[in-house]
C-alpha cells in the first residue's frame, strides 16, 4: 500500500487473533497486487493497456464495485472525484521543486474526464486512446473495511485497523473504554493536531501534507483538480469519521477538491468532521472543535 500499516487484535487466546490477523493481510495484500499501478501483472495495469490504446475490457464484481462506487463519488462530486486524473502525475512530479509545464497539464487534461469511458458492468469501454484509471482514493480504504470484516467473521471482537492512517475499528476496547485515533497536524510534521475519542467505525483523512512541492514559499499538494490540472489550495487537511472507511476516505478527499465550498459540503452529509485551511484556521463538527480548543 506504500504507507505504514498495521493491525491490533484483541482476544484471549493469540492462536485466533494470529489467525484472523493473516488471513486480513493476506486480503490487504491481495487487493494491492490486483489494483496497484506499479505492477505489470494487475488488473489495474491490464486496465490501462486497454485503456491507453482505446477498446474494452470486462471486469469481475468486486472490480465491478469499486467502478461504481467511483461513479457515485463522480456525479456526487460534481466531476471533481475522477479516477482517470491519475494521469496527471505525469506532469507533477513532487521530489523535483519546480511546477510543471502548463502546456503539459493541457495535454494530459484531454485524457481526462470519467465521462469519457463507457462503464456498463461488466465492461468497461475507452473509446477514446491515451486514458488511464487510478483506484488510489479507494482501494485503500476499501481494503481497510475488509480487513475488519474478515477478522469479525473470523471471531475478534475487538481491534484496529490502521492502512497509512486510515483507520476502522473492531468493536468496542475491551475495557469499554473508546478508542483514541490521533489526526495528524498538516504544519508540523510528527504533531498530533487532534486524537479522537471514538466508540466505533472508521476514520480517514486526506491533505496537502503527504506529497507536497513547495516553490516561492507557496505549497502545491498532491491532490489535484482535474478540470484544471492543478492542485487544490483552500483546506490543507480534512479528517471524517463514518460508519466505513471507504466513505470516510472519499468525504475528506471529496471536501478538498471543493476548496472553498467544501466545509459547507462536508456540513450537509452530517459526518462528524475536522476540517483545518491553509491558513491555519479550523473548523468542523462542534464536538471536534470544542476537543481542539481544550487541548
Amino acid at each position: 500500500m506504500g504507507c505504514p500499516c498495521e493491525i491490533q487484535l484483541y482476544a484471549d487466546d493469540p492462536a485466533p487473533a494470529s489467525h484472523a490477523a493473516e488471513i486480513a493481510m493476506a486480503d490487504v495484500g491481495r487487493l494491492e497486487a490486483k489494483y496497484s499501478r506499479y505492477r505489470e501483472e494487475s488488473l489495474l495495469s491490464a486496465i490501462n493497456r486497454v485503456a491507453a490504446s482505446g477498446g474494452a475490457i470486462e471486469v469481475d464484481a468486486e472490480t465491478a464495485g469499486l467502478l461504481n462506487y467511483a461513479d457515485t463519488c463522480y456525479r456526487q462530486s460534481e466531476g471533481l472525484f475522477d479516477i482517470t486524473s491519475g494521469i496527471l502525475r505525469r506532469a507533477w512530479r513532487f521530489d523535483s521543486g519546480q511546477l510543471p509545464d502548463q502546456a503539459l497539464i493541457a495535454r494530459l487534461l484531454v485524457g481526462v474526464g470519467w465521462d469519457k469511458v463507457n462503464w456498463r458492468a461488466p465492461v468497461l469501454e475507452f473509446p477514446q486512446a491515451g486514458m488511464e484509471l487510478d483506484f488510489g482514493g479507494i482501494v485503500k480504504e476499501y481494503a481497510v473495511d475488509r480487513a475488519a470484516a474478515l477478522c469479525t467473521q473470523s471471531g475478534i471482537g475487538h481491534g484496529v485497523v490502521n492502512l497509512g492512517g486510515d483507520v476502522k475499528l473492531i468493536g468496542g476496547r475491551p475495557d469499554g473504554r473508546p478508542w483514541r485515533v490521533g489526526i495528524a497536524h498538516p504544519r508540523k510534521a510528527g504533531d498530533t493536531l487532534l486524537t479522537l475519542s471514538v466508540e466505533q467505525g472508521a476514520v480517514a483523512s486526506s491533505g496537502d501534507y503527504e506529497r507536497c512541492v513547495i516553490v516561492d514559499g507557496i505549497r502545491y499538494g498532491h491532490i489535484l483538480n482535474p478540470k484544471t490540472g492543478w492542485p487544490v489550495g483552500h483546506l490543507a487537511a480534512v479528517s471524517v469519521l463514518a460508519e466505513h472507511c471507504v466513505v470516510a476516505g472519499s468525504a475528506s478527499t471529496i471536501a478538498l477538491l471543493k476548496e472553498a465550498e467544501g466545509p459547507a459540503w462536508l456540513e450537509s452529509l452530517g459526518l462528524p468532521h475536522l476540517w483545518m485551511d491553509v491558513e491555519g484556521r479550523l473548523g468542523g463538527s462542534a464536538g471536534l472543535i470544542n476537543q481542539v480548543a481544550g487541548g
